[in-house]
Order: C-alpha cells, then sequence, then structure tokens
C-alpha cells in the first residue's frame, strides 16, 4: 500500500511563496533543495497563495508555478482543489480554497498531488490563517424572532438546509462554469457584512453567514457568475431563493426575494438578471442576502469579488 509521507515546507521572502519540499509515494523518499527539479514530478514546482494569511471565513487562490505536464490535485479543510491552467502564469495552474469561519488552529493543511505517467508525488504544507473579528450586532426584535421554531418548522428548515448542502457539495462535481470574474449581484451599499454575531434580546444565537445588499422591492438582482440554477423555492428563512452552481465548488445564493425570473436546470449568464429584491421569508425588510460557499464552507461573499480574475 502506498503511504504518504509528510514533509513541509518554508516560508520565502515575501508574497505568502514557498519552495516545496517533495516526498515520493513509492518507496523512496525524494527531498529537493530550493529551486532543484522535483525528480518524480519533472520540473521543480513553487507554491504561492493570495492573501499570504487567508483570515477566517474567507475564499483565497492556490498557484502552482513549473506544472506544467503535471496533474495536480489536492484537498484543504477537507474540500477538494479544482486547478485551472493560471491566466498569470503561463507554465502554471491555480485553484481557489477556503478557509471556515470556525477554523480553530492558526494554520491548516494543504494537501498536494501531483502525477505524471510514470510518478505520483504528494506534499503537505501549512497555510499560516488570520484570525477574523467578527462585530457583534445586538438586536431587541419581536418575540417570535427568538423563541425556537415548532416541530413541524423545525423539520422543514432541517430539509431546506439539507438541500442547500447537497447543492453546495454537488459542485464539486459540475465542471468550472466560468472564465471570467464574479460580480456584485447589486451594486447598492451593503447593510451587513458577512460573519456579524446576532444577539437577540440579550442572547447570541447565530451568526449571518452572508451579505446583505441593500434595495427596494423590485429591484434587479443579477447571477455573480454563469452557473447553473439548482434551486428555485420558497424557503421558511430565506423566503423566495435562487440556488446558482457555478462549478468547481463554488455555489452563489440569493435569497429573500420578491420575483424568480430563472428555473432549475437554467444556465444563466454572469450579471443575468435572476431575480428581484424582495421581504419574504424572515426579514424585516427588503433586501438581497446573498450566500456564497465553496464545498460545504460558507464563506464571505466579499473574499470572492476581491480575487482579482476570480
Amino acid at each position: 500500500m502506498l503511504v504518504p509521507h509528510l514533509l513541509f515546507v518554508r516560508p520565502a521572502a515575501a508574497a505568502g511563496a514557498l519552495v516545496i519540499v517533495t516526498a515520493s509515494l513509492f518507496a523512496t523518499e525524494k527531498v529537493t533543495s530550493t529551486g532543484a527539479p522535483v525528480a518524480n514530478c519533472g520540473d521543480s514546482l513553487r507554491l504561492s497563495w493570495e492573501p499570504r494569511a487567508p483570515r477566517q471565513g474567507a475564499l483565497f487562490r492556490i498557484r502552482v508555478s513549473g506544472s506544467r505536464g503535471i496533474r495536480l490535485t489536492g484537498t484543504l479543510a477537507e474540500q477538494p482543489l479544482h486547478f485551472v491552467d493560471s491566466e498569470s502564469d503561463s507554465g502554471g495552474a491555480e485553484a481557489f480554497a477556503a478557509v471556515p469561519i470556525d477554523a480553530a488552529a492558526e494554520s491548516l493543511g494543504l494537501v498536494l498531488r501531483c502525477s505524471t505517467a510514470l510518478s505520483r508525488d504528494s506534499i503537505v504544507a501549512q497555510i499560516e490563517t488570520a484570525r477574523a473579528n467578527y462585530p457583534i450586532d445586538r438586536l431587541t426584535v419581536a418575540p417570535r424572532y427568538g423563541t425556537p421554531p415548532d416541530s413541524a418548522t423545525a423539520a422543514r428548515i432541517r430539509r431546506e438546509t439539507e438541500r442547500a448542502v447537497a447543492v453546495a457539495v454537488q459542485a464539486h462535481n459540475t465542471p468550472r462554469l466560468w472564465n471570467e470574474s464574479f460580480v456584485r449581484p447589486r451594486d447598492s451599499r451593503i447593510t451587513s457584512g458577512f460573519g456579524r454575531g446576532r444577539e437577540y434580546n440579550g442572547t447570541i444565537t447565530s451568526r449571518h453567514m452572508g451579505t446583505d445588499f441593500a434595495g427596494t422591492t423590485g429591484a434587479p438582482v443579477r447571477a455573480a457568475n454563469r452557473g447553473v440554477v439548482r434551486i428555485v423555492d420558497a424557503f421558511y428563512y430565506g423566503g423566495n431563493v435562487v440556488y446558482l452552481d457555478h462549478g468547481a465548488g463554488l455555489t452563489s445564493a440569493y435569497l429573500h426575494l420578491s420575483q424568480q425570473s430563472v428555473l432549475v436546470g437554467d444556465t444563466v449568464a454572469r450579471g443575468q438578471v435572476i431575480g428581484r429584491v424582495g421581504a419574504t421569508g424572515r426579514v424585516t425588510g427588503p433586501h438581497l442576502h446573498l450566500i456564497v460557499r465553496y464545498g460545504n464552507i460558507t464563506v464571505d461573499p466579499m473574499s470572492l469579488f476581491e480575487l482579482a480574475g476570480g
């Protein structure tokens, strides 16, 4: 049985670049010196990511240079990585990855696997993460917003949550559908950011796992990028919702809509109007609530928009 050896990498000078130290998955372990070729994979590989210390609850980009002719796969935070040719490096590849909002460790282990017709290698790198200090909103609301739902409502919420999670997980099996960067679904101001704690009537009950965009009822909501419509329905919390699968692990969800303009199975274009702002579901006024997930990890939508060329 092939047993991977866990090896480490040390930071280079800046920009989060790392010189890879590799080990063969076969019997003979090979360790490279700085800049030397990785014998089993062909050319030497260089690993980097941006930002250098990705924060909790954020997407970031992993890059591998010198990977021409090498098949790359990997995992981080129990999610597979989907490498594509890099636009900024003609001989490299890149992939998105995500840091869970509740990541307790100060670093995450990236497992990078490379294979050629003759060999397979495995590399483990430790990516330092940054702690995110999300604020807490202290709200006084009507009692019905702070009491647990009855059993029938709770069962409905579980079913809807399971459907949303299934779409998120399935996105790892959908080919990447986009070629352009992601765009905001609305140009309006943000009324509530991602990760904020919600304290209802003196008790912290949840976190705000999305971004709220201002809008009056009927204002257009646009798809953040090309994708396939997976859910069009009315959810207990989200009201009228649309869920898009963008492939390569990425999904986006648009909540509280007054109108849904697409059907399940539709392929939508980047910037296409898919619905209208509303106040359906558990809300106190009209706005768009946007959710972005990488696999089953919910991330700050702004971290996706901030990745140039995303």
